[in-house]
């Protein structure tokens, strides 16, 4: 692949490995070609990952290193992405670059809607694409009138009399920015055109190791080809063969590639319709179609604007400017977004083979099974006949996708009616659906039963009934979803239906109008500029003095350049090898067997690491907890490392890897489920519990009590850098130097130790940066590590160890799903009296540190809310899964959204106001926390009552009530809801950090210190307190790495504690330094620092200095139920809107308005990016990500296009974030606040205002009071839960009735 030859063979590691399947975008590069018979050049972005490198004769690759470089000049998207904040890990970065620059180089002056089109296909885990997005904001025409920016407050309506206000402070100034000038780019390579202009066709042959690739110049010689070798696959895109090979291991000896085959890629229009070649790629058939739309009257255009509609929608901008129409249609994927719409039209295929041609009808005799179609291996797909449309026909085209862009659809449909001229008879009429069977399928019966009857609420009514009927799915149908996938069917037709009958009104066939109330627009999209409100510097501040300003990312021009080094970005040693891990397939079982033998046989095979190589520790330990490197005797969960192959490369090892057999004996007693758990008792100890008041005589004082309960599922981290590390041997002495993306390399160094048996001062851990973490690069990083530094101690030889992102979400483990069971006392005025909850959460096989987390889902189980009589108990349940482990936020998350879902239903019971209820049982006035901390919640209600004012909130709530009384199938739900959250580890050891501080001869300094880059921005906050503290600014102070043997005993970057304890760590040692430089700077007031630190040197004052800082003695006594576990809180409050389709359970986040306090920020523009990535982490925690097992205990959702993050198309429309002013904080360092994790809860606003949309919905269907809805929210429940008259026609299987597709954990 492209991505493996720019990486490996040029060293360009500018682009990114993040999935390997083109789901992510990390590795998009821009391909350009030029057109001999057009004379022109053509541009397209692509993954790298999925391009074949013997498909690029002839094209042009820029990589992000080709466009800019900091050692020359940078690009304008580099710069504005760095300069607009848009780089935190940096990780994404260079795919970010290049799917804008290509978009500009083909559109120097483009519109939104282009941008959220071009980066749909890149995902970002940081940032919350908010700064991305205005960054490129700034090359759009329209960017410069605030009126088309969405600013209410035009300048040109503004009084020209008003006194200036003082100028608010800005993130960035876009007047920064250099020009973007389409004249200095790139040149197409010109030889490249002379040998386009100039060749003679010929068949191209590339053989590699197990495979021959071959592309051939005519469509002759393709025939014939096809025609010796009918099971070889055609290639053009590799957008399906390729993620078959990679992923599914399946192996083709040859391979044809047509993509010289010129007929391929004809487009024809005649009078009946167009011919489109089957090698066009996707958005050149958009392009095409959308081009022919404008030439023709619109009548005729139906079928090609249906079509056109799914284009947009299918893939992403890269996908579709590599995958080919014809592999498209062949493809025959069950879930085609085009097949339903082609078949649907009466489309035809042209066919060619040895036999001659042929035209095949596109219908549901075309789609014979999964993945198969009814040609003849040997024929060819030419082209695709798309027929214009006739006077009275009507085309639709409708889907449903997990997420909104870029994602797999559920369900999709085409729909065809034709009316003759006139009259509302249907004459004919075709419905075709993907995604409810194996293949793509047609409602024929419906059809019939609606043929030659007038189209009206009678004829649609029964054949809602006949279309379930025909189209039923098995309740374990692969995919799951059932009922929801029955449902879409029916809302499809339904929606078609409310489009034919506005299609007659227009026609003039029919007269009576559709309500308004029935009508359904489209869910909002534009993205609207935001705010991002904070505090300016005080005037007398130096304008040296960097704290407290929006200062950019320290590292982000060189994230931006692809020039910022991660750990695969490392160059290879001579002799590395590369380690591959095997996993158990087992749940649970005994190991019988362990063979070796045949991978030992294959190329480049060098050893098999097992528990036998290991020379002394054998178990990694965590909190007093053990889990095995290696499995010995038994497996507890599918994923488990049983041993790992070393091999000269990464495709032997990981070939060797499959080689390995295992044999096992099962063990009975499987538990997967938490209620599976807790019926078996299968708990880790201890157990933890925590009481205030007397909760059961409360119960029996209060006006009512309610029960419920909610089910959170788990989160996967989605880190875009996958786990990664390199273990270099030095030679001698039994020295080690490894180099590890993790979050505490102290831990990984003496985990190393253990294992090797050697002292810790022989191994020295090295962290540049990571490319993401939130808590999962801390345990099983150090169990990763270990196990490489085994075979680099056996061997003798550098090795490393990256893991495939299938692997890493297959092993690693992440947040904990949980049930919160809860029973509730309250009064008719809405004071909560008293409430008992019970959290239990899915810890997996191994311990790793679920009792720490849920010591900290009971720490915060009261959030801001002052329950007089309350009892929480939590334990963690032992299952068959791989062990979940920290994730941003700790358990807080899941602890939250029990106590929020029981104060709605209370809301709900009383028919109250949520904020009503919430206002009432706030803390208020200096308080006392349920484990007796004292606090004032002052500034939690400074939040609570701004965030209400700067939302509107009661005029827009007003207006929400309006607009869902006057819409029946949209709804529109908001909420409000504060976060109080604790800061520093309850383990008072973790709460200490030291640094390094260095001043050189020239006056440079370099700052090292125990904290961990992984986007969080720490470096560029020490940067700035050794500028303050030194008195000199931030260009002379360099952080190059993290490094055990600078900082030695370090504490984990995590619990928001970072900045808090390695800047006063810094603090110190610059302030030891600058004391020692006082009697220099009073002998020479006047001097320069260059010449104080010379003069320094040369009176033998030490320029180097150690900074300690021993933290808060936080602590925690379960027994007695009390302790000091943090050192302070911090304080947000979020207001969120959102606008619901309950046909199809889509929606979108209107609005967004987040007040956080964070005292005084070091970096407000790395504040404000910490908490809208947080924010954008736990909209998808509680609306869109699913980990969904297998029956088995296997997970299924293993890479993007399973697993669905957050992507752009998923940022609130509008996103406004206020920094409390004046907020104070004597705790922390330059009085700020720990920020990382508290913000990702406050995602949970989404998930409550889509359920506010839903009650709207469901009091429309007679329901009213509380009800069950669980997280994620995704458009599945949401929709169910709308309870719709369509949805209750769905038959529901019990549970317990049928095996589920998948595990509910």
């Amino acid at each position: 692949m492209l991505l493996s030859f720019l990486r490996e063979r040029l060293r360009l590691t500018g682009s990114k490995y993040g999935c390997g399947g083109g789901g992510c975008g990390a590795c998009t590069v821009m391909v350009s070609r030029y057109q001999p018979h057009t004379k022109t050049i053509i541009h397209h972005s692509a993954n790298a990952c999925l391009l074949p490198l013997c498909q690029l004769h002839g094209a042009a690759v820029t990589t992000v290193e080709g466009i800019g470089s900091t050692k020359t000049r940078i690009h304008p998207v580099q710069e504005r992405i760095a300069k607009a904040h848009g780089s935190q890990c940096g990780f994404c970065t260079p795919g970010m670059v290049m799917s804008m620059y290509a978009l500009l180089r083909n559109k120097p002056q483009p519109s939104m809607e282009d941008i959220t089109q071009a980066l749909a296909g890149n995902l970002c885990r940081c940032t919350g694409y908010r700064p991305i997005v205005d960054g490129c904001r700034t090359f759009c025409q329209e960017a410069n009138c605030c009126q088309l920016n969405g600013n209410k407050d035009c300048c040109l309506n503004r009084n020209k009399n008003t006194e200036p206000e003082q100028e608010a402070p800005q993130l960035f100034d876009k007047d920064d920015f250099l020009p973007l000038d389409p004249t200095q780019e790139l040149i197409f390579p010109p030889e490249l055109i002379l040998m386009a202009q100039s060749a003679s066709p010929q068949t191209l042959t590339f053989r590699g190791e197990r495979m021959t690739w071959v592309s051939p110049a005519s469509m002759e010689e393709l025939i014939q080809l096809k025609a010796k070798h009918p099971e070889a696959p055609l290639v053009i895109g590799n957008t399906n063969i390729g993620p078959e090979i990679k992923f599914k291991g399946v192996l083709h000896p040859l391979i044809i590639s047509p993509t010289r085959v010129m007929e391929l890629f004809e487009v024809t229009v005649t009078e009946q319709g167009v011919w489109v070649g089957a090698g066009c790629s996707l958005s050149g058939v958009q392009s095409g179609l959308e081009n022919v739309v404008h030439q023709i009257p619109g009548e005729k255009s139906e079928l090609l604007r249906a079509l056109i509609q799914q284009l947009k929608n299918l893939g992403s901008q890269q996908i579709r400017n590599m995958a080919s129409f014809g592999g498209n249609i062949v493809s025959a994927y069950p879930n085609s977004d085009l097949n339903p719409v082609l078949a649907a039209g009466k489309c035809n295929v042209s066919v060619v083979s040895c036999r001659g041609r042929l035209e095949v009808p596109l219908n549901q005799n075309f789609f014979v099974g999964f993945g198969k179609t009814v040609l003849k291996p040997d024929e060819i797909v030419v082209s695709v006949f798309i027929p214009f449309s006739r006077k009275g026909e009507i085309v639709r085209a409708f889907r449903q996708a997990p997420r909104k862009e870029a994602a797999l659809a559920t369900v999709t449909t085409g729909m065809r009616v034709f009316f003759s001229e006139g009259s509302s008879v249907v004459q004919d009429l075709s419905i075709f659906y993907g995604g409810v069977g194996p293949t793509t399928v047609s409602a024929a019966k419906t059809c019939a039963a609606i043929i030659g009857r007038p189209w009206d609420e009678q004829t649609l009514t029964q054949a809602y009934d006949i279309l379930l009927d025909e189209l039923s799915l098995p309740p374990s149908a692969p995919g799951g979803k059932v009922e929801f996938r029955r449902l879409l069917t029916l809302s499809f037709l339904f929606k078609f239906n409310l489009e034919v009958l506005q299609k007659l009104r227009e026609m003039k066939v029919i007269t009576n109008e559709l309500p308004e109330k029935m009508q359904i627009q489209p869910l909002p999209r534009e993205i609207q500029p935001s705010l991002q409100k904070f505090q300016n510097v005080s005037k007398d501040q130096s304008d040296q003095d960097p704290v407290g300003r929006p200062i950019m990312h320290r590292s982000a021009f060189s994230q931006a350049t692809g020039e910022a080094v991660y750990c695969d970005d490392l160059p290879t040693t001579d002799g590395e090898l590369f380690l591959a891990v095997v996993t158990s397939t087992r749940p649970h079982a005994k190991i019988t067997g362990l063979d070796v033998s045949e991978a030992m046989q294959l190329p480049g095979v060098v050893d098999v690491i097992t528990h036998k190589d290991i020379p002394e520790k054998k178990v990694c330990s965590t909190c007093g907890y053990d889990e095995e490197l290696l499995a010995e005797k038994e497996v507890s969960c599918i994923g488990q490392l049983l041993c790992a192959v070393v091999a000269d490369t990464r495709a032997h090892a990981k070939r060797g890897a499959k080689a390995v057999k295992i044999s096992y004996e099962d063990l009975p007693d499987l538990v997967f489920t938490v209620d599976e758990a807790i019926e078996k008792k299968s708990f880790f100890k201890p157990q933890r519990a925590i009481q205030r008041g007397n909760v059961t005589e409360a119960f029996t004082k209060v006006d009512q009590v309610y029960e419920g309960e909610i089910r959170l599922g788990g989160q996967e981290h989605f880190y875009m850098e996958t786990q990664s590390m390199l273990v270099v041997p030095v030679g001698e002495e039994r020295e080690f130097n490894v180099y590890a993306s993790t979050q505490w390399p102290t831990y990984t160094q003496e985990a190393i130790a253990e294992t090797l048996a050697i002292p810790s001062n022989r191994i020295t851990c090295h962290v540049k940066r990571m490319g993401g973490a939130f808590g999962g690069k801390v345990t099983k990083t150090a169990i990763l590590a270990c196990i490489t530094s085994v075979a680099a101690w056996k061997t003798g030889r550098a090795v490393r160890c990256v893991l495939e992102r299938g692997e890493d979400m297959l092993i690693t483990g992440g947040r904990h799903p949980v049930l919160g069971k809860y029973k509730v006392g309250f009064m008719d005025d809405g004071r909560i009296m008293a409430a008992d909850i019970q959290y239990y959460s899915n810890a997996g096989c191994f311990v790793d540190e679920s009792v720490m987390v849920i010591e900290k889902i009971l720490l915060h189980f009261d959030n801001a809310y002052n329950i007089p009589n309350l009892r929480g108990y939590a334990a963690a349940c032992r299952t068959n899964l791989p062990s979940n482990t920290a994730f941003r936020g700790f358990g807080v998350p899941q602890s939250m959204l029990v106590v929020e879902n029981m104060i709605n239903d209370v809301a709900m019971t009383l028919r109250r106001p949520a904020d009503q209820i919430r206002e009432i049982n706030m803390y208020k006035g200096p308080s006392l926390t349920h484990y007796k901390m004292e606090f004032n919640p002052e500034n939690m209600l400074c939040c609570w009552e701004k965030c209400k004012a700067k939302s509107e909130y009661d005029a827009r709530r007003r207006a929400i009530d309006q607009f869902n009384q006057q819409s029946r199938w949209k709804k529109r739900g908001m909420a409000i809801i504060p976060i109080k959250y604790g800061i520093a580890f309850a383990e008072g050891f973790l709460n200490q950090a030291g640094a390094l501080v260095h001043i050189y001869k020239d006056g440079s300094v370099l700052v090292t210190h125990g904290g961990t880059e992984m986007g969080q921005g720490i470096h560029t906050k020490m940067q700035q307190v050794a500028s303050r503290e030194l008195h000199i600014p931030s260009s002379k102070i360099y952080i190059s790495e993290t490094s055990t043997n600078t900082v030695p005993n370090s504490c984990p970057s995590a619990a928001s504690f970072g900045t808090d304890a390695n800047g006063m760590a810094v603090k110190n040692a610059c302030q030891t330094l600058y004391k020692r430089l006082e009697p220099i700077r009073q002998k020479n007031p006047k001097g320069s620092w260059d010449s104080w630190v010379n003069d320094a040197f040369l009176e033998k004052i030490s320029l180097s200095a150690t900074g300690f800082y021993r933290g808060p003695d936080c602590y925690m006594n379960w027994d007695k139920g009390e302790g000091l576990p943090y050192a302070y809180f911090t304080y947000g409050v979020c207001c969120s809107e959102v606008e619901l389709d309950c046909l199809t359970g889509d929606y979108r986040t209107v609005r967004t308005d987040i007040v956080v306090d964070i005292g005084r920020s070091v970096n407000p523009s790395v504040d404000i990016g910490q908490i809208e990535g947080a924010f954008m982490q736990g909209l998808g925690l509680y609306t869109l990500e699913e980990l969904k097992f297998s029956p088995s205990g296997l997970l299924y959702t293993r890479g993007p296009s399973q697993y669905q993050i957050p992507a752009v198309c998923d940022v609130p429309l509008q996103f406004n974030v206020y920094l409390l002013p004046d907020s104070q904080n004597p705790h922390a360092i330059y009085s700020s606040k720990g920020i990382g994790e508290p913000i990702l809860f406050l995602g949970s606003s989404v998930f409550f205002a889509i359920k506010d949309a839903v009650a709207a919905a469901r009091v429309d269907s007679g329901l009213l009071g509380p009800f069950s809805l669980n997280s994620p929210v995704t458009a599945e429940r949401a929709c169910l839960a709308c309870a719709s008259p369509f949805s209750q026609k769905i038959p529901v299987c019990e549970p317990d009735s049928v095996k589920p597709w998948a595990l509910n954990i």
